[in-house]
């Protein structure tokens, strides 16, 4: 072996090493493992209310209990609080005085997806059709031709409530957007990608079957009959019904090496699987009280009373005072200022077969660890929460001393797009926070991909942020 000069010396002093995480050295089997459990836990969830209901298992079975079962907090306890069965929150009661602050993870449930509209069933030429509302930043193209599945709930006004879930199940039909045939499709290729599809032609085909030849509208009338039998609803129950088509594939191993999980949604239920599993497998009371959010609509803005626009988690935060026996004029400010966050979202992933949309110096390379990016927003940095540098070196601090492997990115060249998170809200509050995930490819897209090597990191690098 070649000894290093005094060149190399200085630059393995100097220079920020940029490497791969695979090697010789990579606890393949841990990172496997861990690996096996995300895909588990995404073939069971792919809405935010199947997020919240599989999350609500896991913690129970780690010892977390509703916060309304407890008359008085002490350190250690472990509490949940679900927000109309779309968001939740947790918490681990730490060692150190609330005051202190606490310390946060906060991902999103939501994904891009298509939800039906109120008045969705139609018939057209003896087919039966879904209207649909495309839910997030799509490409719409990218949604036809292929399988789609139906998830969702379906509430009466008697109070019942129908869990609805077609499609995953290999017995279960599935359902498809069609596109034209490339034969006719002359004047759609003409047009701008982004225009290839209109929205209101995001239409699923549902079935072709009429009741009875002869009567007007016989396949609609054919599938109410249909559903009227199995779930008991009528066409009007749609009109309080929360309905959304999702890929009908499961998430899977990628690659012959098997580096890669591809699935959809990873945007972010990445994020949420290892902020809660970090937190459910702590082995000590942290120093500071940990939290985790599962937060729902960052997708759209993050609005709605299941949004962290909403103040349900200040009032989660203010029961945890109350019942710590401790809560007074103010201290809620108080405890946020003092607080730490990582906004648990994901990186737009380097790709190299579109190498031009990013400044490669700066971007989150898979299988190089966690991504950090210290700010979002477009362009000028707009809309960006900026992290300050003292916090970023705390950040750096707590992975570099638990062997974490990070990277500090940014979402493409300055002008080409942008994007923002969760993150600009708690910092509103006074919290200092950063971004920080899993790098994505194909982000937004019905089959996402990301690096098995990558997710371990994140799982860690939130657990060390915990006990920091």
């Amino acid at each position: 072996m070649t000894e290093k000069n005094d060149i190399d010396l200085l630059k393995d002093k100097l220079f920020n090493k940029k490497e791969m995480g695979w090697n010789s050295k990579t606890e393949k089997e841990k990172i496997f493992d861990y690996a096996n459990g995300y895909i588990n836990y995404m073939n069971k969830a792919k809405t935010e209310r199947e997020i919240i209901k599989e999350s609500k298992k896991i913690a129970e079975s780690n010892g977390f209990k509703a916060i309304s079962t407890f008359e008085k907090l002490n350190p250690g306890d472990k509490v949940y609080y679900i927000n109309r069965e779309k968001s939740m929150y947790l918490a681990i009661i730490g060692k150190e005085s609330i005051e202190n602050g606490l310390n946060i993870v906060g991902a999103h449930a939501d994904s891009p997806r298509l939800d039906l509209k109120p008045n969705p069933l139609y018939e057209d030429s003896g087919f039966a059709y879904f209207k649909t509302h495309y839910y997030g930043g799509i490409k719409k193209y990218q949604w036809t031709t292929i399988p789609l599945s139906i998830h969702g709930v379906i509430v009466k006004t008697n109070g019942e409530k129908i869990e609805v879930n077609i499609g995953e199940d290999e017995n279960d039909p599935i359902f498809t957007i069609t596109d034209l045939l490339p034969h006719l499709a002359q004047d759609q290729m003409e047009k701008k990608l982004k225009n290839g599809i209109d929205g209101e032609n995001l239409n699923l085909l549902i079935g072709s079957i009429p009741y009875e030849e002869d009567v007007p509208e016989a396949v609609k009338l054919n599938i109410l009959n249909i559903l009227n039998k199995k779930y008991g609803i009528t066409e009007v129950d749609f009109l309080s019904s929360e309905l959304e088509l999702v890929p009908a594939m499961k998430c899977r191993t990628m690659g012959f090496d098997e580096s890669l999980v591809a699935g959809y949604g990873q945007d972010d239920k990445v994020c949420v699987y290892t902020e809660l599993t970090a937190l459910v497998d702590l082995k000590e009371t942290p120093k500071r009280t940990a939290v985790c959010i599962i937060s729902d609509k960052e997708e759209i803005g993050s609005m709605g009373n299941t949004g962290m626009e909403s103040h349900v988690f200040d009032t989660f935060i203010s029961e945890i005072l109350n019942k710590l026996g401790v809560n007074k004029p103010n201290l809620l400010d108080k405890v946020f200022c003092n607080s730490k966050m990582l906004s648990a979202d994901v990186d737009a992933g380097f790709d190299p077969l579109y190498a031009s949309v990013s400044d490669k110096t700066n971007a989150a390379h898979l299988g190089r660890g966690i991504g950090l990016n210290k700010y979002t927003g477009a362009r000028g940095k707009s809309g960006a929460s900026d992290a300050n540098a003292e916090f970023v070196a705390e950040i750096r601090k707590v992975f570099e001393e638990n062997d974490i492997r990070y990277q500090i990115s940014e979402l493409g060249k300055v002008d080409v797009g942008g994007g923002g998170t969760i993150a600009y809200i708690l910092a509103n509050k006074g919290v200092d926070v950063i971004d920080c995930g899993v790098g994505v490819l194909s982000m937004h897209s019905p089959y996402e991909v990301t690096s098995k090597f990558d997710i371990y990191e994140v799982y860690r690098g939130y657990k060390a942020f915990y006990n920091a």
